[in-house]
């Protein structure tokens, strides 16, 4: 990796713009097909919305972590790379903390809620496992009912499904709270069932078991480490880009593309970034109106990472297992994020949607008190008084600017979709908010850097 002081001018087969996963993925695949390629990245670091740091004598992992069973992709390139995993400790009873407060602990996956609460949770379950597996993730806006589905909120969705109100906030939470991040009045239920069939079913998101099954020793931001590493000086840091200007020259594309660390010139462009980050480059041809329109209907949802780290476990020996969920509590989930053979104890919380909203109105000390006693609330008096705190804030960040992953508003993954990873000229788009399987996972951003790379190898080889 370089960090360049004055810009240089390369040429190269194919430039690509972010160092996360998805571009890093993409650039592994190329080179390994014998093609050349320049890696820029705004930050100084790569990794993107993977993020490895030590905050106050602590290693925290600020961004994104799990590896689940049905994440090929990424378990694959795991041991290409020969990066281990380990197992969430998961031991003990679990906590849920019901709408008037009640706290009860339980084991398994169902919530510990009335008989008739339970039965519209699984009748609900039921009813989305079935629609999700009527999608294809790679077509959802082929669903029989796509249009239907999307032009109805989730949140409204659920309540003409079922006038059980608990049992619809605790369904909702699995999507709206857990994965886009967005109160489930901003999407759509084609956008819910989606994020289900992208996961291979909605009981895989309620299974928290699955979905967060294993951690990479080290951190998950050792897949872009390793990737940079075999890359070299062919990863450019502090390297914005400004503009992507390209023309067709001798029958082919010729791309010029400009950041503040390096002037490429290319036959073959990948955009690495979220969507929302597109309208940070300026495009010469500007790109077409189709493009623009569907940008401005995908948007970063919003969420509060907490990082809450103790001298020891201490849930661990009242027999709980450091997981916690509940719909109206601030911190609408917790778990043991203990680090590989740390003796210490970490707990992680998240602070979803309009609650991050009201969290982010207090003082940081407010905040901090607030959400510590959120904590309390699951796993004891002890939480409030962790030795180091952190919150992860992904949305003041200037290079992500929101949560885990893009999503459509109300009726746009069928009016778009279809059109979401079409090139524009030399322009090919790569992220995991474009993913099909593994969908705002690091999977989705490898399988969608595996696939550009498969794409752009066919067209120059």
């Amino acid at each position: 990796m370089s960090s360049v002081g004055n810009p240089v001018t390369i040429e190269r087969d194919v430039v690509i713009i972010g160092a996360g996963p998805s571009g890093l993925t993409a650039a592994h695949e190329l080179q390994k097909a014998g093609l050349s390629v320049a890696v820029l990245e705004a930050r100084d670091r790569v990794g993107g919305r993977t993020w490895s740091n030590t905050i106050d004598g602590a290693w925290l992992e600020i961004g994104g972590q799990w590896v689940s069973p049905d994440q090929t992709a990424l378990i694959g390139l795991l041991d290409e790379l020969g990066l281990d995993t380990y197992s969430r400790y998961r031991d003990g009873d679990s906590v849920y903390i019901a709408p008037d407060g009640t706290r009860t602990r339980y084991t398994g996956e169902m919530f510990p809620v009335s008989a008739a609460t339970e039965a519209e949770m699984n009748r609900l379950i039921a009813r989305l496992d079935a629609l999700a597996a009527a999608m294809d993730p790679a077509t959802p806006w082929e669903h029989p009912q796509a249009r239907e589905l999307d032009i109805i909120s989730f949140h409204h969705w659920l309540r003409a499904e079922s006038s059980n109100e608990e049992a619809c906030n605790n369904i909702g939470l699995f999507i709206a709270g857990g994965m886009l991040t967005k109160p489930a009045h901003a999407f759509s239920a084609l956008q819910a069932i989606f994020m289900a069939s992208s996961a291979g079913s909605f009981s895989n998101l309620v299974d928290d078991n699955f979905i967060l099954d294993k951690r990479v020793i080290g951190g998950m931001q050792g897949v872009s480490l390793a990737i940079a590493k075999k890359l070299g000086e062919d990863v450019i840091l502090n390297s914005p880009v400004r503009t992507v200007r390209w023309e067709m020259h001798d029958g082919d594309y010729l791309a010029t593309v400009t950041s503040d660390g390096a002037t490429v010139t290319a036959k073959r462009v990948v955009m690495a970034v979220p969507p929302n980050l597109y309208s940070r480059v300026s495009f010469d041809p500007p790109l077409p109106r189709r493009q623009h329109q569907m940008h401005q209907h995908q948007s970063l949802g919003l969420v509060i990472k907490v990082h809450a780290v103790y001298e020891t476990p201490f849930w661990r020996e009242d027999g709980l297992s450091g997981t916690g969920f509940s719909a109206s509590s601030l911190v609408q989930e917790v778990y043991d994020n203990t680090n590989h053979e740390d003796p210490r104890g970490t707990l992680v919380g998240f602070v979803s949607d309009e609650k991050a909203d009201y969290a982010f109105t207090l003082s940081p000390e407010q905040r901090k008190k607030e959400i510590t006693a959120s904590l309390a609330e699951f796993l004891g008096d002890s939480a409030a008084e962790p030795v180091v705190y952190y919150e992860s804030d992904w949305g003041s960040e200037e290079w992500t600017r929101g949560a885990y992953a893009a999503s459509y508003d109300l009726g746009g993954l069928h009016r778009y979709g279809p059109d979401q990873l079409t090139p524009i000229g030399p322009i090919h788009w790569s992220c995991s908010d474009l993913a099909a399987e593994g969908y705002q996972h690091v999977d989705g951003a490898v399988r969608m850097g595996q696939f550009t790379a498969a794409n752009l190898i066919a067209e120059l080889r």
